[in-house]
């Protein structure tokens, strides 16, 4: 599936995860990987700060009426994180490097509109 293909949900989360880049790189956090699968764990963005390996899960909304976007990120998802973050590292050789566990939430109101950017460092380790 191509760009333009994309299903509306999953091209507003592509659209999130570009700007979460962005975003990330303007504050000079030099991206490794983006999407990186092991088994069924996803993490959506791996950066490097020059002192630490960030695993960033994104979740982008197009508004936060109902709740925000951060409120996403379940248990069940930071267990998955957390693995993923594991195998990542442990593919590398890196096992025992210092990481942390960011949420970047992304508010994409209109396309005229500038998103809502959230930075949340260190938002959690592990359950």
């Amino acid at each position: 599936m191509t760009k333009q293909n994309l299903p509306a949900h999953l091209e507003l989360g592509q659209k999130g995860e570009d700007i979460a880049v962005a975003w990330l790189e303007k504050n000079d956090i030099r991206i490794l990987e983006r999407n990186y699968h092991f088994e069924k764990a996803e993490v959506d963005i791996i950066a490097y700060n020059g002192r630490q390996i960030i695993f960033v899960e994104v979740k982008t909304r197009s508004s936060n009426h109902f709740s925000e976007p951060e409120d996403a990120v379940t248990d069940e998802k930071k267990r998955s994180l957390h693995k993923a973050a594991g195998a990542w590292l442990y593919e590398r050789k890196m096992d025992g490097a210092p990481v942390r566990f960011d949420i970047i939430s992304v508010i994409l109101s209109s396309p005229e509109a500038d998103p809502v950017v959230r930075h949340f460092e260190g938002a959690f380790w592990q359950l």
